[in-house]
């Protein structure tokens, strides 16, 4: 007969609680499994199946009581790590609607916008198509399993434990953060340049024919330029994706080292 004490069963408890909440703070800001179309009960029952998963997989859990100050704030130490941690894959999305932004401010569609569900405010329609893209590039290329994979990695490299976290990892959130940006002007350039040129003319075809109305020629010949270089451009960007995907997880683990004191 299996007889269980009050002591093995806290130690259960605190195997499956303590990763559940990294999981929770992950599935909350982490793009695709993070979105608010997907129902509250789903992340949490999802999170759960992940934590029984990969608890007997893990090492030994600090000895600390579930209802205790101290069980509190490794619980809140677990959920910021994993907000930063899918925070970190959710700016590499926010630099591809950061470049639908910028293509849409040149051919003249940044009135185009509408209420997205996912963020809560209004986005221009190309930004949302352009996110569109990458979620389906980023499925195509098995992205979620990748990030899932490497968040499970950062459980070796910092491990759950009493102490506090090391500043030096909020750093390098931030410094990632530049990369929307960086790279979302990097993958807007080639239509920003073209579309750019093209406004270039008509200014000095407006000063050179001043009886030709800019307004009405212009307008119409930026947004079929614009669609076209989209055609050409948009099957042209999953090599570029799929880089700056890498560094989304190269980044994970960075931050994981940073915050562990690497």
């Amino acid at each position: 007969m299996v007889s269980v004490d009050i002591d093995q069963m806290y130690i259960w408890i605190n195997a499956f609680l303590w990763p559940f909440f990294r999981i929770l703070g992950l599935l909350g800001t982490a793009p695709l499994l993070g979105e608010s179309s997907i129902p509250t009960r789903v992340k949490i029952g999802f999170a759960a199946v992940l934590a029984v998963a990969i608890a007997p997989t893990l090492g030994p859990m600090p000895n600390v009581p579930t209802g205790s100050f101290a069980g509190l704030w490794l619980a809140v130490q677990q959920v910021l790590i994993g907000i930063a941690l899918g925070l970190t894959m959710r700016i590499v999305f926010a630099a591809v609607q950061t470049a639908g932004e910028f293509i849409g401010l040149q051919m003249g569609l940044s009135f185009a916008s509408f209420f997205d569900p996912a963020t809560g405010a209004n986005t221009a329609v190309l930004a949302r198509i352009m996110n569109i893209v990458a979620m389906l590039v980023f499925l195509a290329m098995n992205g979620h399993l990748l990030m899932l994979g490497g968040f499970i990695r950062t459980f070796d490299i910092l491990p759950i434990q009493i102490g506090a976290l090391n500043p030096n990892g909020w750093g390098v959130l931030f410094e990632w953060s530049s990369q929307v940006l960086v790279s979302g002007m990097l993958l807007a350039l080639p239509l920003i340049i073209v579309l750019l040129t093209i406004n270039l003319a008509m200014g000095i075809l407006n000063r050179t024919a001043q009886q030709l109305s800019i307004f009405a020629v212009g307008f119409p010949i930026s947004l079929m330029v614009g669609i076209t270089l989209l055609m050409i451009v948009l099957p042209q960007t999953a090599p570029f994706l799929a880089r700056l995907f890498d560094a989304g997880y190269a980044s994970m683990s960075r931050l994981a080292q940073a915050l562990a004191g690497g």
